[in-house]
């Protein structure tokens, strides 16, 4: 399902294109949301600052791990219920019916986006390096902790672009559709 809201008092702002972004405003960009915008940089930041300075700070792997997780986790709280719905216009959520069926629903509104994609799209590549950095550093502890950062940052990444592109499509569906047309083409020129 793909609820649409009725506020459309602001812009549509792509997700990649930073040039249709810069032409439908004027030179002077202010930030309509300040608090919503350091949070939603605050916690994602700070979780990969403590996970690289963990141990220069403190001995103590429990306390270090207790620390990044709650990051994340607030991370994941205000990305998922505040940052989303406020600089983007995107919200997600399971929604159990009366029998028990589980539904996924994906929201989508006009809004303004550039330091929300930027954030929640960098952090868990970060994330996914620190991952293969502790595996093939044999620092196995960590690799505890950097797939939390890889799942819950993933998790959210996942429901954003599932609710910039729509529900209705399968991303699965679209990438084979997209393949399939490319090898057609490819096809079709010999």
């Amino acid at each position: 399902m793909l609820g649409q809201d009725s506020n459309d008092d602001t812009e549509d702002v792509s997700l990649f294109d930073a040039e249709e972004e810069t032409t439908n405003r004027p030179k002077k960009s202010k930030i309509r949301h300040p608090v919503a915008s350091f949070f939603h940089l605050f916690f994602r930041v700070s979780a990969i600052v403590v996970y690289l300075l963990c141990e220069l700070l403190s001995s103590s792997f429990i306390a270090c791990m207790v620390t990044i997780i709650l990051l994340l986790s607030c991370d994941f709280w205000a990305v998922k219920n505040v940052t989303g719905r406020l600089m983007v216009g995107l919200r997600w959520w399971n929604h159990i019916d009366e029998d028990g069926k589980s539904h996924w629903v994906f929201e989508s509104r006009k809004a303004e986006s550039r330091i929300f994609w930027l954030g929640l799209i960098t952090c868990p590549i970060l994330w996914v390096i620190f991952a293969f950095s502790a595996l093939f550093s044999f620092k196995v502890k960590w690799l505890a902790v950097v797939i939390m950062g890889v799942v819950l940052q993933g998790a959210n990444l996942y429901g954003y672009i599932r609710c910039k592109v729509g529900s209705r499509k399968n991303l699965t569906s679209m990438a084979t559709s997209y393949l399939g047309k490319q090898f057609l083409r490819q096809v079709s020129v010999f």
